[in-house]
This record gives structure tokens, sequence and C-alpha cells, in this order.
């Protein structure tokens, strides 16, 4: 079950694509990871459609990766009376008072937001439809005058863009989604609302390596110690909702290249999420617009785009998946595309490891390999390789089911499992088993092994070996441990 593309899709799962028969068809279609939204349905929902892709998982015999998105704070008003209609100049309160709001006035159960409310200051409201411009800052209530006026209902957003607000990025409810999520065994967490290298930092010891760490980027604040996050971070996120409504317009599609550059010169896996194939939500086929959307973050040389809604409440969640699938291919058999690849090639960090996949990229082209063999016990080496885009796809072979999810979120890895190896003949051998029954290579043909010594040795990355596919030992080696790890849902060893 190999995937003829290297960019990975992530698809939400939600009413309509939460049976087994949806899933299936979903991961058939071309997903590789799933998402669970965890500001939609209960624990219960969760754990249903948790079990039901792992039942998937087996019946496909491939590794899938789930990822849990926490909501984070959602900064709302409280309730009207009736929708009041805003005008352009007037003036507007946002106060203490829990009486239904008006025309005039309207209750900020969020007392944070006074502390960090500055005259001058910008609040948007109901995804930037409404601007407000705060006057003054009292005790109890916020002045503001209306710059772009609409109607305000019940229980609308708000966003302050120009500020950093005293508020934790894990709520009371995503510290009780957290732990429920890692016990149900996510391998991804997304965090919502990350404004400081800090808010990662928390969420990472308070996890202590259950799951890797999604920092996903929708704050201006964020961007500002973007370096810093994306370094913490184990993967990230350009979440385009609420950045598009922080940020004007116009920026977004900067931030977005300036977000991807970094985390591939970093190593860290990027996903550009939200509205890429959003007409699909109730037609059948996207925008051009949209299709250039996604083909430009292929270009960019992104590890994964994602779906939302499309996938999660749309008409047509299989045919936006297999639409995504369409794309990326198209733009990845582009000669364009790898000649932007190339341009964009990274330099090597100054450490053993990097360097020898810095050298794989090379070899590759060189002697004409079939595909690249990484040998890895966390993921670091399969995804070192990934960071240089070497022109073959990467079969990351780990004896450790829960490292092969997670890397399957990364560009170009075919993630399979296999006990670790014990010399270099066995590891040449297991390496030809993988080539063979994944379907990379055949006997005869050129790989290229990335591997570490001594062997099953976290971060000892210091290997290249250029080999001819062999004979396989034994007949589906590698098919039979997935299928082995996969029924015990778990790692497995020599």
């Amino acid at each position: 079950m190999r995937r003829f593309r290297k960019a990975k899709i992530v698809a939400t799962l939600g009413p309509v694509s939460s049976s087994a028969d949806a899933i299936r068809a979903l991961f058939l279609a071309g997903a590789d990871v799933f998402r669970f939204n965890f500001s939609h349905g209960t624990h219960d929902d969760h754990r249903h459609t948790y079990d039901v892709v792992r039942q998937v998982e087996k019946e496909v015999g491939r590794p899938i990766a789930v990822l849990a998105d926490l909501q984070g704070p959602k900064l709302r008003v409280g309730m009207m009376g009736q929708p009041g209609m805003l005008e352009e100049g007037q003036r507007f309160i946002l106060d203490q008072s829990q009486e239904a709001g008006d025309a005039s006035r309207v209750f900020l159960p969020h007392r944070e937001l006074f502390d960090c409310a500055e005259p001058g200051r910008t609040l948007l409201l109901d995804d930037g439809k409404l601007h407000l411009r705060i006057d003054a800052v009292e005790p109890a209530r916020l002045v503001t005058t209306v710059v772009t006026g609409g109607a305000l209902s019940s229980r609308k957003g708000i966003n302050v863009p120009d500020a950093v607000i005293p508020i934790p990025a894990l709520t009371d409810k995503d510290l009780a989604d957290l732990e429920f999520a890692l016990a149900l065994g996510v391998d991804w967490v997304a965090l919502s609302f990350v404004q400081t290298p800090g808010d990662v930092a928390a969420a990472k010891q308070r996890i202590g390596g259950r799951a890797a760490v999604i920092a996903k980027l929708e704050k201006p604040s964020a961007i500002e110690h973007l370096e810093a996050i994306a370094t913490l971070s184990d993967a990230v996120m350009v979440a385009r909702g609420d950045l598009g409504v922080e940020l004007p317009p116009e920026r977004v599609p900067a931030v977005q290249k300036r977000i991807s550059r970094l985390c591939r010169q970093l190593g860290r896996p990027v996903i550009v999420a939200t509205q890429m194939l959003e007409s699909m939500i109730s037609a059948p086929v996207p925008t051009r617009a949209e299709a250039s959307d996604v083909a430009s973050a292929i270009y960019d040389g992104v590890d994964a785009v994602m779906l939302s809604a499309e996938s999660a409440t749309g008409r047509y969640p299989v045919a936006a998946v297999t639409m995504m699938d369409r794309i990326i291919r198209e733009v990845e058999s582009d000669p364009l595309y790898r000649n932007i690849m190339d341009a964009q090639q990274v330099a090597p960090l100054a450490n053993r490891q990097d360097a020898v996949c810095g050298a794989l990229r090379d070899i590759t082209r060189t002697v004409g390999a079939k595909t690249t063999i990484a040998y890895t016990s966390s993921g670091a080496t399969t995804l070192r390789a990934a960071r240089v885009r070497p022109q073959t796809p990467i079969v990351g072979v780990t004896p450790s089911m829960e490292v092969a999810r997670r890397i399957s979120l990364a560009w170009g890895i075919h993630a399979a499992v296999s006990p670790d190896v014990r010399d270099v003949d066995e590891m040449v051998a297991v390496a030809s088993n993988a080539a063979v029954t994944e379907g990379f290579a055949a006997e005869g043909e050129e790989i290229v092994i990335v591997a570490g010594m001594p062997f099953g040795m976290h971060g000892s990355t210091n290997l290249l070996h250029v080999a001819k596919v062999t004979a396989p030992r034994s007949p589906d080696a590698v098919t039979v441990h997935n299928e082995q790890a996969l029924a015990n849902d778990g790692s497995i060893s020599q």
C-alpha cells in the first residue's frame, strides 16, 4: 500500500467520516494522517473513532497516524438579547455585566483581556468581520469605537491581533482532552493558541514523550517567536484560519512561505491547513484558486496539507482527499518541482548525523538508486533523511509501531516495522526485503541505506551504504512484521 507521492494528506474525521467504511475509503483515497478535532465531539465519540482507525489500520496493513487537535482558549463575547447592528463610528462597550447585550454593549467574560488591553489596540469580532478600536480601559469595561460595523450575535469570537494575552495555551478542557487522547494512544498532539515558546515547553513537559507535539501558528505573537517555537516543537502547523484574521490577508502567503522555509532548515515537518479545498464542502470539484493554493504549498516543499470541514462535515469527503492526492501527484511529476527542491536545498547542520544524510541526497542521484532505506529507533534518522528531500522515496524501517505512525506525517517517508538488525549483512537483507515487499525496488536494483552503528542506538546515525537489492531471505519479511505489530498495537523487538 505505497503512495506514489511524497507530500502527505491530513484528513479531519467528523460526523460524515467516522464509520469504518468512511475511514477505509479516505485512507484508500490517500489520507495518511487522521485528525481528531477536540473542539467537537465527546470522549466517547473520539474513543469509538480511534478504535475504528486502528481496526482499519490492521486491515490495510499500514501504519496510520492519529493527530489530536486540542481546542485551546476560545475568546468569545457573552449573550445578546438579539443581534445588534453596530454602526461605524459609534461607541461600543465590553463590560463585566452578565446581562444580555444589545447594540451599545455586551458582556466580556474574559478578565485576561482587561489585563492586556491598551488604548489604540484593535479588537476583531466574528472572525474579523467587525473591527473595534479601544479608546479607554476601565476597571470593569472597555470603551471602544466601531471601525468596521455589522451585526453582532451571541458568543461570537474575539481576536486581539496586536497583544500577547496572559492566558495559558492549555485550558482545563484541553488538559482533560489531552490526558484522554494520550491514554488512547494518539501519535501527535496539536496545540492551539500558541503565543510563546513557553507554551510549547509547558505542553511537552506535561506530555512527557507520550506523543509528538505540533505547534499551531495562528497568532502574530507566535510569528514573532517563530524560530524558538519551531525549534521546541516536533512539527508545525500553519493554521491559516485565525492567522488570516489577525494578520492582514496580504501578509499570510509570505508568512506561510517563511514558516515552510524555516521548518525545512530545522528539519521539522510542516503542515499547511485551513480552507485548502473549502468549496468541496458542498461542491464535487474545487475552484481553480483552491487547486493553485494546494499546488503552491507543494511547490514550497511542505510535508503535508490538511483537510478540515471538507472531510469532516462536507458532502464529498472522499472526493476531496482524491482531489488533493491528484494535485500533489501532478505537482511532484512536474520537472519544475524537482528544480525548486534542488534550488532550496538546505545546508547540513554541523553534526555527524546531518552530514551523513546530506551526503545521502547526492549519492542517491549519482547511483540512480530506487529508494532510500533509513533505519531508525526514534524516527530522528528518517526525519533527517526527509529534510534533504532526496529524489528517492524513503522507507523508514523501525522496530516501533509508535515511531512508524509518527514518521508517517513527514515528507517522502513510507514507514515499515521490522526488528532491529545485528550486523551489516542482516541490515542489507532486511533493507532488500523492505524495498521489494513495500514495492519500491526490484532484485538487482540499487538502494541506499542510512543507519547508525551500533545498531539500535538512538542518535547514532553514522553509516551510509549503497547496495544492490538481493533476493529476500524469507518471503514478505517486513510485511509479516508489520502485521504482527499492528495485531499487537505496539512495538516489536527481536
